[in-house]
């Protein structure tokens, strides 16, 4: 397998690493990127890009980056908290006032950003076009009623956190959220990344697919189990209503969408120049970093069933938790996205990763893939 791109000699072994992923035939296309104290280290993308396996993965080469995007809508909140436009204590409902609904008076945005208000998912099952319909997604939000008693508990909003937060976005910034998070975090940092993505930039978008044959760990096999058997729970919910959530990754209209849950587009240079742009202090100052890196939710996730451990709209380190550490350190944060993809940073280290690929793994958490790599990083720092 021929990789493409550049590497500092000192990370060889993490290259060699990379290069091993393709050892796998099911392996279509990847990207690597690490900055180290704001300097691109490794730069490196390899296989294929299409559906057929025709066309190669070029420097340019963006995929659907699934939950990745949620820190850029986390960090975007926590920019207009700075700027007093909006307040994570405050009730949700002064700045959108249809959210009072169903017990939801005193909800607050800092229970939105760290997966505690009890919103995963919706009851009522919507129809599959609802997915593309804003108006339609946030109104059954603002009546739903929470799944716990909000502040309680957690349980991770896969994809309903798109338009709680989004719709807070959009209402005090007057604009779509996916143009608002682009402008105000992708844009001064030169990423090419997109929450929206225009049509005349589909042709270089990664054709993405699920590799067969692995059932994963525990506790993909655990979710797996619910939602094919048990269609009014909480996780089945979550990830199916409306339906075709979980299929549409491909389709022009996901793409075109403003989802800043799951359907940012970029590439392992996006997510690693984010991360970058955090520790630097480019994107967030030092009280609103540590709002947004501090310990906010732990424990059993009533959605993923699953420990996790979050922050507001990051994910943090769980060193002894097999599927919940990215490998580096134990302040790290950042986010992964179903399938494998993943960006995070690493204070103690100064270091910004981003991983991005279009095969599919069936973890819930952190890839094995991307944890590899991270592993071998570390023994190149």
């Amino acid at each position: 397998m021929q990789i493409q791109g550049h590497y500092e000699l000192k990370f060889e072994a993490l290259r060699d690493a990379f290069a091993a992923l393709f050892d796998d035939p099911q392996e279509r296309g990847a990207a690597l990127c690490v900055q180290v104290g704001g300097q691109t280290v490794v730069d490196l993308w390899a296989g294929t890009a299409d559906k057929d396996g025709q066309q190669a993965w070029h420097t340019d080469t963006i995929a659907n980056l699934f939950s990745c995007t949620k820190p850029f809508a986390a960090v975007t909140a926590l920019q207009l908290v700075g700027e007093g436009k909006l307040a994570l204590d405050a009730p949700v409902a002064r700045y959108w006032p249809e959210f009072a609904q169903a017990g939801k008076q005193a909800v607050t945005l800092r229970q939105l950003l760290s997966h505690r208000a009890g919103l995963p998912a919706i009851r009522q099952l919507l129809p599959a076009e609802a997915l593309y319909d804003w108006q339609a997604m946030t109104a059954a939000l603002a009546a739903e009623q929470p799944w716990w008693t909000p502040g309680s508990e957690h349980g991770y909003a896969a994809i309903t956190y798109g338009w709680l937060i989004g719709e807070l976005i959009r209402r005090v910034e007057q604009r779509g959220p996916g143009e608002s998070i682009v402008a105000r975090t992708a844009a001064p940092l030169g990423l090419d990344f997109h929450i929206g993505l225009a049509d005349k930039e589909f042709y270089r978008v990664a054709h993405i697919a699920r590799g067969k044959g692995n059932a994963g760990d525990a506790a993909a096999q655990r979710l797996l189990q619910v939602t094919m058997r048990e269609p009014e729970a909480l996780s089945t919910r979550a990830f199916t209503n409306p339906p075709a959530i979980l299929t549409s990754t491909n389709k022009p209209e996901w793409r075109r969408m403003q989802q800043p849950a799951a359907n940012g587009h970029g590439n392992a240079r996006s997510l690693a120049g984010f991360y970058a742009g955090l520790l630097d202090g480019s994107l967030l100052d030092a009280e609103l970093l540590d709002e947004l890196t501090r310990e906010h939710s732990l424990g059993d996730d009533r959605t993923l069933l699953t420990q996790t451990r979050f922050g507001l709209g990051c994910m943090l380190d769980q060193p002894h938790v097999a599927n919940a550490t990215f490998g580096l350190g134990a302040k790290a944060f950042g986010h992964p996205g179903a399938g494998g993809s993943v960006g995070f940073a690493d204070p103690e280290h100064d270091v910004a990763f981003g991983f991005v690929t279009n095969t599919l793994g069936p973890y819930v958490l952190m890839d094995p893939r991307a944890q590899h790599l991270v592993r071998t990083l570390r023994t190149c720092l």
